[in-house]
This record gives C-alpha cells, structure tokens and sequence, in this order.
C-alpha cells in the first residue's frame, strides 16, 4: 500500500507516546535546480502494530520544512500521519579524526627532525665560511703560510664543501615546505575553535500499522547551497568547396554543492526551473505626477522609519537580485564526463537526467557533464565594423531545433580545430536563431577612410552652423570562393527640432536601416566574389544654431 502525506491526519492521544525507530536512508536521487536542490533519500524500517514514529536524524539545517514530502509502502495497511521537524544543537565538541590526529603527529615529528638537520647544516656552514676567512697564509703548519702551489686545492675545498651544504639545505628546506602544506591541509579538517559542527534537522513521522510489517520510506526536501549553470561548446568546421560548414554544439552543465551531505552514487536530474523564484508576476503601483516642489528646510533630511517609495524598492531589490545572480556565476567548467543526458521537454519546463549515478563532492567543487551533443549546418557569414575595428568577423547563424531552450552562458568556441575564445549565449528558445562568432577572417581586407570633413563656422548672430562628413570603406576579398559580407556603419541621430540631420546623395543605399532597431545604424550586405572588392560611401551633414555646441553621446545597446 502507498501512501502519501496526508498532514491533515491527526493520530490519537496516545501516538504520543509511540515508540521511536530509527530511519536509516541514503541519498538515491536529486533535481539540481538553478539556485538549488530537491533531495530524495530511501530507508527501510520495521514497523510493529500500532502507532509509532520513525525518525530521520542528521539532514542539513538549510532544509527548508515546508517542502518535507513523504511517501510510504510496506507488505501490509500502512498509514503516513503528521511530520514534526525538530532542530537539533550540533555536536558541541571539537571533532578530528584519530587517524588524522595520529598523522598530524608523524608530521608535526618528521618537521622536527628536519628543523634540527637543517640547524646542524647551518652550523656546519658557518663553520667553513669562517674558514675561508682565514687566509692562506695563515693556513700552514705553525700557522704560517701555505705554498702559492696549494692554494687551488684549499680554494677548491672550500667552494665544493659549500656546494653541498647549500644543495643539502634546499633539499631539506623543499621537504619542509610539503611537510607545512600538508599539515594546513589536514589542520582546516578540524571544526573552528569554540564551534561545533553544525546543527541539524530530525523528521518525525507519524505511521500506523495494523500490523508488524516491513516499510519502505522515500523522504524528499528542497535545500540550498546547491546549483548548476549552462556552459557550451561550439565546433565549426569551415569546410572547403565541395564540402559545407557543420558545427558540432555541446550542451554542458556545471555542478556545484554546498549543502552538508554527501552525493555520492545518486541519480541526478537538472531542472531549468528556478525553484526559488517568485511565483507570479509583481504588481504596479499607481504613479502621481505632480509638479516639483521644493522641499522645505525641515523636510531636508529623511524621517527616521519613513517607509522607501514603491520605485525605489523595486529598484533596490532589482539591485539585488542581479547581484546575487553575479554571486552564483561560476569559472569556467572543467568536464568530468563526457555522455549524454536523457532530455524531457515539458511544456513549461525541461529537464535532463544523467545518465548512470554521478558523485556531486560537497565541498562546492565543480562537476561537468554533457547535457545534449549534436551537428547544425550553419550560414556563414563575414560582419565588418569599419569605424571601429578594420577587420572582418566570421560569424556563424543557426536555428536552434531542441525542445529546451539554450538557457545563459558562455560558449566556448573552437574553428577548423583551433580554440579563438569564448562568447556568451542570451536565452535562445526553441526555433529561434542562433549567432555565434568565430573570430576574425583574415581573408577579407578593410580600409576605412575620410574623404572630406567640411565645417562652417557662423559670421553673424542667428546664423545656421554646418557639420559635413563623408567616408570610404572598401572591402576586398582574397578568398578563393565567394563570401556574404555585412558592413555596419553609422551616423548621429537627434531627437532636438533643432540639429537636423541628412544624408546625403553621394551615399550608397543601405540594404537595412536600423537593424535591430538601432537608430542611426545602416546594413550593407552583399555577396563578394573571390578576388573582389566592394566600395561603400557613407556622407551625412549636420545642421544646428550656430549660438549652440553639440554634445554626442554614446546610446545603450538596449
């Protein structure tokens, strides 16, 4: 019989009393969400007739209660009651394992030992540096001089007997080093002095039987201090004539825990919900305008408890959602296993479950697997920014086909073998496109030049100033195949009745104006055949009061 909790279900007065068994369990799988994770454990137990409590001791203090689920089958009619959760001290003691204090003793012991080898060396040295202090003439019998003849031999003992006591000090000097490191290392293993290790969670579950039966339990619990982030590999094979371009695209996920338990040998599934998200969308509130009012002198300071206005605090907690999303951004993934992931695509969700059982360490170390891997046959394409870079980049666009959108992350990005970088992917849903580029294509050379730059300046109050510029691009091609070439350059934009801006004839047509709803920003796309070149003039004027300045301003992106 299966139950699930039914924390309605109140036991009689005298479950108080029940007799308390012992739920052994272990980890058998967990949902790593964005910003946390699901838990499941497994346990067995022994139920007699009647009621009684089985309890589940030592879980994480970060389990938040409200998410306990429990469920339960057993060889006869079982019954799930109430769960009580119960915080627990941690142990008050300072805890380091008797095998790793006896080692820090044979540590701590070989230390010793060196530092008083290195300490009969030193003296040793000292003694023969005094020594050859001593001149040679001083160095015969009856302290008088030795013969210029031996010399050599005395000068030759002296620098090779330093020789090895050097090489000998930095050999024992290199074994005290590893000795130190590995002695922190083991020391960070104790709790901080004056803290105990820290406090857990009991859950109390309530169940009757109607008779002795043998049970089996799955407890499940969200926790934080867990999450995974996206990261992708993109390989482009460029291709030749009679081939076409193909990517290979990796899907990969890093994994990190924090929570106090131990992951080892579980099923583990990623989940594309942010499980501690809000759950609906926030609500406006109305805005008054009003004309400005100077505030009077004792209205200057804020009153003390004066509650924030609505924007404000919406803009405070924007703030610090997007820094607490900048926190949980992680190094670059270092893979650990390379297979693929089972993926189910819901419809608002999706979810990957690796294959076999995975060991997440618990020490927030990373955990690399490969979520989905598969071949798209892209566009290429070369995009030239003249005005700001002389260089051509080869870009590559493609639709993106899976179930589960590519949620945010880098990509790291190899062409024809050879790594370039890495890029960063936005959210890509379903059927959207992809745009990736593949570094610059030195095959495409740029030359962007003034022609003309023509300025008047006013000669009486009133008059009209004027502003004209003209340019050249030319883009010439040295590939021996043709190639699609996008050119993007722009011109000031104003929003003031006053500062007028045209384009002038001399300007060849644009293929798009505002692409991507830029303002000022004009396209040129063409096909340039192998060997070709493509000239491009861009000339634009502007006319504003010649009592005024112009002040031009760089615009957001978006």
């Amino acid at each position: 019989m299966k139950s699930r909790l039914a924390a309605a279900l109140i036991f009689a007065p005298g479950l108080a009393s029940a007799s308390e068994i012992e739920l052994p369990t272990r980890i058998d799988r967990v949902t790593v969400y964005p910003d946390g994770a699901v838990v499941t454990r497994l346990g067995k137990a022994e139920l007699m007739q009647g009621a009684s409590q089985i309890v589940l001791r030592g879980l994480p203090a970060a389990v938040d209660p409200a998410s306990i689920r429990v469920e339960g089958k057993g060889s006869g009619a079982l019954a799930i009651g109430a769960v009580d959760v119960r915080l627990t001290p941690g142990d008050a003691k300072q805890g380091l394992d008797a095998v790793v204090e006896a080692k820090l003793k044979t540590l701590r012991d070989q230390k010793a030992m060196l530092d008083g080898q290195i300490g009969a060396i030193e003296a040793k040295r000292a003694t023969i540096e005094r020594f050859a202090q001593t001149g040679p003439d001083k160095l015969g019998p009856d302290g008088k001089a030795l013969p210029i003849s031996d010399w050599p031999a005395v000068f030759d003992a002296i620098g090779t007997a330093l020789v090895k006591v050097n090489d000998e000090l930095r050999g024992l000097r290199n074994k005290i080093a590893d000795l130190t490191a590995e002695i922190e290392s083991l020391e960070r293993t104790r709790l901080p002095a004056g803290r105990g290790s820290p406090p857990k969670r009991d859950v109390a579950i309530a169940v009757e039987a109607q008779a002795p039966l043998a049970a089996e339990f799955a407890v499940s619990y969200r926790v934080t201090g867990a999450n995974w982030l996206p990261s992708y590999e993109a390989r482009l094979a460029t291709g030749s004539t009679a081939a076409k371009p193909e990517i290979v695209f990796i899907r990969r996920a890093e994994l990190r825990q924090r929570t106090g338990e131990d992951w080892s040998d579980v099923t583990v599934t990623l989940s594309t919900t942010r499980s501690a998200g809000g759950t609906r969308a926030p609500e406006l509130t109305p805005v008054q305008v009003a004309f400005f009012e100077p505030p009077s002198v004792y209205e200057s300071r804020p009153r003390l408890g004066a509650a924030p206005s609505p924007m404000a605090a919406a803009r405070a907690k924007a703030e610090a959602e997007m820094q607490a999303d900048t926190a949980r951004r992680i190094p670059e993934p270092r893979p650990a296993e390379v297979q693929t992931a089972q993926l189910e695509a819901g419809t608002y969700q999706a979810s990957f479950t690796v294959p076999g059982r995975v060991s997440v360490p618990q020490n927030g170390a990373s955990k690399a697997v490969v979520l989905s891997q598969g071949t798209v046959s892209p566009t290429l394409s070369a995009r030239v920014t003249p005005e700001l870079e002389q260089k051509a980049y080869l870009e590559a666009v493609f639709n993106h086909e899976d179930e589960a959108p590519l949620l945010p992350g880098e990509v790291f990005l190899h062409r024809d073998g050879a790594y370039i970088g890495r890029g960063r992917l936005a959210l890509v849903a379903p059927g959207d496109k992809v745009e990736l580029g593949f570094g610059a294509d030195d095959k495409l050379k740029i030359s962007r030049v003034p022609v003309r730059r023509r300025e008047s300046e006013p000669s009486w109050v009133g008059q009209t100033r004027t502003d004209l510029r003209e340019f050249r691009t030319v883009v010439k091609s040295l590939h021996a195949q043709s190639v699609n070439v996008t050119v993007t350059d722009r011109v000031p934009f104003s929003e003031n009745a006053a500062i007028t801006v045209e384009m002038l004839p001399q300007t060849t047509p644009p293929t798009e104006k505002q692409p991507g709803g830029k303002r000022g920003v004009s396209a040129w796309t063409f096909d340039l055949a192998p060997g070709a070149e493509k000239e491009i003039k861009l000339a634009y004027r502007i006319k504003w009061p010649g009592d005024r300045e112009l002040n031009y301003e760089q615009q957001p992106l978006h």
